[in-house]
């Protein structure tokens, strides 16, 4: 590379820095935005009611205009269930990471175990989610939605991994098995006790599906 071509590629540094730098700023205010909107909106279900809060007063507790909710959330069901996408893209990558020799069934265990590590820390948070869930049949109906969009895109990946025919029964049996123990024991947050009463938790706690979920047990 000629001399000119060495100065003229290090002038370009600089603007290449100044246009991802924006991109990484907006996609944090995106963030934080979104996580806003669920603050403000767990507070007001549980305090007026799910059914009784209005998208105006989510907007305008998290001080953004009522399209703005529109932008990072299709209706107050998907807000609650809102960490349903970004968990699924989580188990779908690392199922894809797991080694190749490694059984279908362990590396879905792996992966759900990957996923499952923050529980414990966002056990609140979840337990909050699903008690709205458990008591508003419209959450609880599009929870069965997602839940059968995480089915068909773990057999899809199970499929891959094992290089199953697509009339393959094994790939979704596997996801279905293992989407049964979760929907079985996840709920059990809405009851679960917290802080100095959590170590006592009875046998309906999440934490048998960790367990489940960690190969080494």
């Amino acid at each position: 590379m000629c001399r000119d071509c060495i100065f003229a590629t290090a002038a370009r540094i600089p603007t290449i820095c100044q246009v991802t730098e924006p991109t990484g700023l907006r996609e944090r205010n995106k963030r934080e935005r979104r996580r806003r909107l669920e603050d403000v909106a767990l507070e007001l279900f549980e305090r007026d009611g799910y059914d009784k809060t209005t998208i105006e007063q989510i907007a305008a507790g998290a001080g953004l205009a009522p399209r703005t909710f529109f932008s990072y959330f299709a209706t107050k069901d998907d807000l609650v269930l809102a960490d349903y996408t970004d968990r699924l893209h989580r188990i779908l990558d690392e199922l894809d990471r797991r080694p190749t020799d490694e059984s279908a069934w362990d590396a879905l265990r792996a992966a759900f175990a990957a996923v499952a590590a923050d529980y414990e820390a966002e056990a609140d948070r979840l337990r909050r989610r699903f008690t709205i869930m458990a008591h508003n049949p419209s959450v609880f109906a599009r929870n069965l939605q997602l839940q059968a969009t995480w089915e068909q895109a773990l057999s899809e990946h199970l499929m891959n991994r094992l290089g199953s025919d697509p009339g393959d029964p094994t790939p979704r049996l596997l996801a279905a098995t293992a989407l049964a123990v979760i929907a079985r024991f996840t709920p059990a947050l809405a009851h679960e006790p917290t802080g100095d009463t959590a170590p006592h938790a009875g046998p309906t706690s999440v934490r048998p599906a960790r367990r489940w979920a960690e190969p080494n047990r």
